[in-house]
């Protein structure tokens, strides 16, 4: 592991051979593959668990619930979410999100609690995926909706 920078937190979190990860950037007790580069400002959450060969941007926010593939690609300040009624006190229940092998997350998008990116699928700059996107899709849009599948 490397890292770039001053005050990167990693707080018993398991980072794999080859991971670089940038400054200012928060993890808290997760688990980073090999070869993964981690951008600035990234906040990664408890129990997260991410593949070998991912590239997360700046400025991206992964909570608990949240487990991500082999070859991921996610863009700057894409966001996930992990409670559907999120409330200050009391109620909290964490809904699971998977990002499967190979699958790419543009600039900006918002992926909503409970849903499953499918291996090889994009998700497009912007989009609010509030549903499950199928192997091989491309979405785009708020909501997400299909645009093409190879």
């Amino acid at each position: 592991m490397e890292i770039r920078g001053k005050y990167t937190i990693v707080d018993n979190c398991e980072i794999g051979e080859g991971t670089v990860i940038w400054s200012f950037s928060n993890l808290f007790c997760c688990s980073i593959g090999s070869d993964c580069r981690i951008g600035s400002y990234v906040e990664i959450g408890r129990d997260v668990s991410i593949g070998n060969n991912c590239k997360v941007q700046s400025f991206t926010y992964i909570p608990q619930g949240v487990s991500i593939g082999n070859d991921v690609f996610i863009g700057p300040r894409v966001t996930f979410t992990n409670d559907k009624m999120p409330r200050a006190r009391g109620g909290w229940s964490v809904l699971e999100t998977k990002v499967e092998d190979g699958a790419s997350i543009g600039a900006g998008a918002t992926i909503l609690c409970g849903t499953t990116i499918g291996a090889g699928a994009m998700v497009g700059a912007g989009a609010v995926v509030t549903k499950d996107v199928a192997p091989g899709e491309t979405v785009v849009g708020n909501p997400a909706r299909p645009l093409r599948k190879e």
